[in-house]
């Protein structure tokens, strides 16, 4: 069964290649809108749906499955993408220091013109960073294209105090969520 990777995320691939899954990438076209007023794990869920079907009804009626994801963080009442420059990470990192905050990623499945879905929920608690320790991290570059400004797979591990849940969520595909969701949905498991 070919499998497509509806995601530009390098951590994704790197995810799906660990687990020695063969697999092709389709970039979405999908623009990612984390202000809409619903609660965030329908926000990712949705998100990541909207990716699966874009790049499904671009590869057209070919039998792939593909799979979209999206992941957020959402602490402080409020939901986390990427940020939009040095500044806006050094706003998110501030506000998300010695505070625990939650990391959703929505997982959507299309096959065969059938969608199924499901998320994965990690708490995450960032230890107290002084300015200087932010404006140092955000100058790496890593922050820049991750939800919540840091990247627990990288330098921003140095961030990171705790986390209860899946690690693999919080770098970006929850694999034992995916791994539930395609048995569930079409009778297929990655190992």
């Amino acid at each position: 069964m070919e499998i497509i990777l509806a995601s530009a995320s390098p951590r994704r691939e790197e995810l799906l290649r660990q687990i020695d899954c063969k697999f092709t990438i389709i970039t979405s076209d999908i623009v990612e809108d984390n202000d809409q007023d619903i609660p965030p794990e329908k926000l990712a869920v949705l998100q990541a749906k909207a990716k699966a079907l874009d790049v499904a009804a671009r590869k057209g009626a070919s039998g792939a499955l593909v799979i979209g994801a999206d992941t957020i963080v959402v602490g402080n009442n409020r939901v986390y993408g990427k940020p939009r420059d040095e500044a806006d990470a050094e706003r998110m990192l501030q506000e998300l220091q010695g505070r625990d905050h939650q990391v959703i990623s929505g997982v959507a499945v299309v096959y065969k013109g059938e969608v199924w879905t499901d998320y994965a929920t990690t708490r995450v608690a960032l230890r107290p960073l002084s300015p200087g320790e932010i404006k140092r991290y955000v100058a790496t570059g890593e922050p820049l294209d991750k939800a919540g400004a840091y990247a627990i797979q990288g330098v921003g591990a140095l961030l990171v105090e705790e986390i209860a849940g899946s690690y693999t969520n919080v770098v970006g595909l929850p694999l034992t969520t995916l791994n539930k969701l395609l048995h569930r949905s079409v009778g297929v498991d990655l190992l």
